[in-house]
């Protein structure tokens, strides 16, 4: 942790946003390889019948599976995405921002494993109730911490103008 000169707020440096980011990319790379191994091939596996299953499928997409076989498009976006989550970790003061971040980060750099070493996305957790694109835990990283990001936008904005009207 650095102090930042103008605010003197508490920074992170970039060896921890890098290691939170390992860390769970790790995490979706192994329910990943685990998904591979035990679905491939397979029908759904019923979690809660009727509602929510485990089904493997090769996304060679981007999110649920529009502009299919364009990975020369998703590549530099997922490294700028990175670099902008991690830009902005080392520049946060605030440790939700900070997950938010790394879960920004872990989620971009995930689907971009996938993308350089499979030439797809290996997708996995399926919302049969309401035939939900099959989807994997970067999604969730990225889905998670897009919605906290607006959240704390909306709220810091409303939290604002209530400041100023007194």
């Amino acid at each position: 942790m650095r102090t930042d000169n103008t605010s003197g707020r508490m920074q992170a440096g970039p060896g921890r946003f890098i290691l939170w980011t390992v860390l769970a990319v790790l995490l979706d790379l192994l329910t990943k390889q685990l998904a591979v191994s035990f679905l491939n091939g397979r029908d759904g596996l019923p979690v809660i019948p009727g509602i929510f299953e485990l089904l493997y499928v090769e996304n060679r997409g981007a999110a649920f599976g529009i502009l299919p076989d364009r990975q020369i498009l998703f590549i530099p976006a997922a490294v700028l995405i990175i670099l902008i989550a991690g830009y902005a970790f080392t520049h946060s003061g605030k440790k939700i921002y900070r997950l938010i971040a790394v879960m920004m980060g872990a989620g971009a750099a995930g689907n971009l494993i996938d993308r350089l070493f499979c030439g797809y996305v290996r997708d996995f957790l399926y919302f049969s109730l309401i035939d939900f694109p099959v989807f994997n835990v970067a999604d969730i990283y990225v889905t998670v911490s897009c919605v906290l990001l607006i959240l704390l936008i909306l709220t810091e904005k409303e939290r604002d103008v209530h400041e100023t009207d007194h």
